[in-house]
C-alpha cells in the first residue's frame, strides 16, 4: 500500500497547463536496406510530412529496384507478435529491442503477395493523404474498397505494420482511430480546428479526440486522474458527480480494451500535469490485462511505447484482497472459466510482474480463490457504496498498489 497523497487531493492547488502471413525465415532486424536502422520512434511524437513521404518513396525505390534486378520485391517488417522482439523497463513499460527478428512480405510468395499488394496500396493512399493534408480513420480506409481488404483487421493490422516498418507513428501517416472512449472532470483544451471543449461543464461526457496530438491550451484543477474500466461504472461515478465531489478530477474510460486515442489522451495529460493516475477496474484477469496495457503497454503496439505507456500508473481497485476485507459475499463473485485461468497465468509470468510484489500477491490471491468480482459487486453493499465509501477511502488512506 502507498500512502495518501494529501498535496494532490487539496483543492487549493493552482491549475495546471498545458500478422504472421509472410513467407520468409526471421533474421535480425537491418540485414536489409529496406528496414530502417533508426532507432524505434524516441520520444519524437510527430515527423514532418517532408520525411513520412521520403520514408514511403524509399520503399517503393527499393520495390523498383528489386524489378530492375529481376528479383522478386520484398517488404522487411518486424516481428510484432512474439514476446521475444520485446524487452521490459520500468521506466518506459514494454518495447521493442532496436535489433528485433524480422519477417519477410514476399511478392512471389502465393501466402504472401495478396498482404504484399495491400500494403503498397495503403502506402500509396497514406502518401496522397500526407501530401494533400487529409486524414482518413482506419474504418474510411476499409470501406474505400471493403471487396479487396475484406475485412477491417486486415487493414488494422497493415497500418500498423507500416507504422512500424517505416518508424513513424501512426497519426503522423495521416491515419486517425475511430474513437470510443469518454473523457470527464476538470479538463478543458482547444482542438486542432480551434473548437474549444470544457468537459467541466458538461453534464455528460465528451468523446476523447481522434487526433489527441493536435488537441492544445489544456487546462485543469484536477488533483488526480481516474481510468475506469468500463462505460457503465463510468457513467454511474458521472451521475453521482463524483469528479467534483471529492475533489477536482479527471475520470477516462476506454470503454473495455482501451483504444489507440484513449492511450494517447491518458499519456498527454500525465505529461502535461504530472497528476496521480489510479485506475479501477473489475476484479478479475480481463481487467487486470486491460490495467496493463494502461501502465506498461501491449506487446503488438511495443514500437511506440514511448507515446502510450504511463509506468507510473496506480492499481486503485477493484483489489482481489478488497473482496475479503470488505466481506463480499461469495455467491455474489463468479467463478473461473478456463479462458480466465489461462489468461492469469500468461499475465503472471509477464517481466513487469516481478518487479510488482504487491500486485504479485494480488494475483496469487485471485488465483487461490479462483474467483472473480465486477466492480458493481460493491452494490452489494450499498446502492452508492462505490461513490460514497470505497473510492474516498482509498483516495484519503492510501489504498492503492
Amino acid at each position: 500500500m502507498a500512502s495518501p497523497l494529501p498535496e494532490q487531493l487539496d483543492c487549493s492547488a493552482p491549475a495546471f497547463t498545458e500478422d504472421n502471413s509472410g513467407c520468409s525465415d526471421e533474421e535480425p532486424a537491418g540485414s536489409k536496406d529496406s528496414f530502417r536502422k533508426t532507432s524505434l520512434f524516441g520520444h519524437e511524437s510527430h515527423v514532418p510530412s517532408s520525411e513520412v513521404l521520403e520514408a514511403i518513396e524509399n520503399v517503393i525505390e527499393d520495390v523498383f529496384k528489386s524489378l530492375a534486378q529481376k528479383k522478386a520485391p520484398v517488404l522487411t517488417l518486424a516481428n510484432r507478435s512474439g514476446w521475444r522482439n520485446i524487452e521490459f523497463k520500468d521506466s518506459v513499460g514494454l518495447q521493442m529491442i532496436p535489433h528485433c527478428t524480422t519477417r519477410q512480405i514476399r511478392s512471389d510468395c502465393p501466402r504472401s503477395a495478396s498482404k504484399f499488394a495491400l500494403m503498397l496500396k495503403i502506402l500509396s493512399m497514406i502518401y496522397k493523404m500526407v501530401q494533400t493534408n487529409t486524414y482518413a480513420t482506419k474504418r474510411d480506409i476499409y470501406y474505400s474498397d471493403t471487396l479487396l481488404f475484406g475485412s477491417q483487421s486486415v487493414v488494422d493490422n497493415i497500418i500498423n505494420d507500416i507504422s512500424c516498418m517505416l518508424k513513424i507513428p501512426r497519426r503522423s501517416l495521416h491515419v486517425l482511430s475511430t474513437t470510443k472512449g469518454f473523457v470527464a472532470g476538470n479538463l478543458s483544451y482547444t482542438e486542432e480546428d480551434g473548437t474549444k471543449v470544457n468537459c467541466t461543464c458538461s453534464a455528460t461526457a465528451v468523446t476523447v479526440p481522434s487526433n489527441v496530438q493536435g488537441i492544445k491550451n489544456l487546462i485543469s484543477h484536477a488533483k488526480f486522474m481516474l481510468i475506469v474500466e468500463k462505460d457503465a461504472t463510468f457513467q454511474r461515478l458521472l451521475d453521482d458527480d463524483f469528479c467534483n465531489k471529492l475533489s477536482p478530477c479527471i475520470m477516462i474510460t476506454g470503454r473495455g480494451v482501451p483504444d489507440l486515442n484513449t492511450r494517447l489522451l491518458v499519456r498527454k495529460l500525465w505529461d502535461t500535469f504530472q497528476l496521480p493516475i489510479f485506475t479501477l477496474m473489475d476484479a478479475d484477469p480481463h481487467g487486470v490485462e486491460i490495467m496493463c496495457i494502461y501502465k506498461y503497454g501491449s506487446v503488438s503496439m511495443s514500437f511506440e511505447a514511448h507515446h502510450l505507456t504511463v509506468p507510473s500508473i496506480k492499481w486503485l481497485g477493484l483489489l482481489p484482497s478488497d473482496l475479503e476485507r470488505l466481506n463480499i459475499r461469495k455467491d455474489a463473485l463468479i467463478p473461473f472459466t478456463k479462458r480466465d485461468q489461462n489468461k492469469l497465468a500468461s499475465i503472471q509470468k509477464r517481466p513487469y510482474i516481478a518487479c510488482q510484489p504487491t500486485w504479485k500477491k494480488e494475483l496469487e490471491i485471485m488465483a487461490a480463490s479462483k474467483l472473480k468480482a465486477e466492480i458493481q459487486v460493491l452494490t452489494s453493499l450499498s446502492s452508492d457504496y462505490l461513490s460514497r465509501v470505497y473510492l474516498p477511502n482509498k483516495l484519503q488512506f492510501g489504498g492503492w498498489l
